[in-house]
């Protein structure tokens, strides 16, 4: 009795899954319909309005006052509905990328995308060894891969698939399309991920999501579990590690920033300690996240810590 209800309560999630991602990716197809701006700025009012009735943004607000406990209460909402803004604009994006990313490293004037750190794209591209770019899901963190093939650096990316399969796919094409190899984070990534180092490649990854197995360290003063992905290979291949995030501008601008290698910390053998690097990379986005905190994804459950801790 139990295997038909399983197999029955499968195929009505696989339903629910499938009617979400036609309603999600019917809007997006009206939308392409519009110019990019108009087409922003009315996900943008929407998600504004319909955010705060969603659970998320009860975990947002929890997550806000315990990062910021100075704010007002009208202070942290707001930085919530920025939040929701930020989300809103960055699916919309998936179906401009093309037309968004406008970035010519010889063009005389700024376009609507700006780089700093240009000079970092070049040293890196001139180098014969493995490099590690990482990043946080603040801005439009999709354009960094995209940028680095502006300066002919292949960048491998580890992303993690939405739960909706389906709306998975098109994200996965469209990435595919606009950002070259994409490394999905399930059972065989850090595999592939040391491959490509191995044979002297570079790769970038999302550092700021929540790991279960992870080290434990903090983040806003708060104990959370991260990945020790990247530190793991930086320790095994030795290579340099970059910081890198863009931020939105207004007027439907960005600024992508790609910062120096980082002094990364050493055990008494010289070899990368794990756990403080760890908490060397929660500590830079967590300075990226303070200069701009409503164009972070505060209702992701950063600090859900579950079972024993995992050095």
């Amino acid at each position: 009795m139990k295997r038909p209800l399983k197999r029955f309560a499968s195929r009505l999630k696989n339903a629910e899954h499938w009617l979400t991602a036609q309603v999600s990716l019917a809007a997006l197809a009206l939308l392409r319909r519009l110019p990019p701006d108009k087409a922003l700025n009315f996900a943008e009012r929407v998600a504004r309005r319909i955010g705060p009735l969603f659970g998320r943004h009860r975990v947002a607000l929890s997550n806000l006052r315990k990062a910021y406990p100075e704010k007002s209460d009208a202070e942290i909402e707001a930085i919530a509905s920025d939040m929701w803004a930020n989300m809103a604009r960055l699916a919309v994006e998936y179906v401009f990328l093309d037309k968004l990313f406008d970035f010519d490293p010889e063009a005389a004037e700024p376009g609507r995308v700006e780089v700093e750190g240009i000079e970092i794209f070049k040293r890196v591209r001139a180098e014969d060894r493995p490099h590690i770019f990482f990043t946080a899901h603040i801005g439009n963190f999709e354009f960094l891969p995209i940028a680095a093939a502006t300066f002919g650096l292949d960048v491998s990316s580890l992303f993690r698939p939405p739960n909706n399969p389906y709306i998975a796919d098109y994200i996965h094409r469209t990435r595919r399309i606009a950002m070259g190899r994409l490394v999905p984070s399930r059972a065989g990534a850090a595999l592939q991920l040391a491959r490509i180092l191995e044979e002297g490649g570079n790769i970038g990854a999302l550092v700021d999501q929540k790991f279960m197995r992870g080290v434990r360290t903090r983040f806003f003063g708060r104990e959370c579990n991260t990945s020790p992905l990247v530190p793991k290979l930086a320790r095994q291949y030795d290579c340099d590690v970059y910081p890198a995030h863009c931020i939105r501008l207004p007027g439907g601008r960005f600024r992508l920033m790609v910062g120096e290698k980082l002094v990364l910390p050493r055990d008494e053998g010289g070899s990368v300690d794990i756990e403080r690097m760890a908490q060397q990379l929660n500590d830079v986005v967590e300075e990226w996240v303070r200069a701009d905190p409503g164009q972070w994804m505060w209702f992701h459950k950063r600090w859900d810590i579950r079972g024993k801790r995992r050095r």
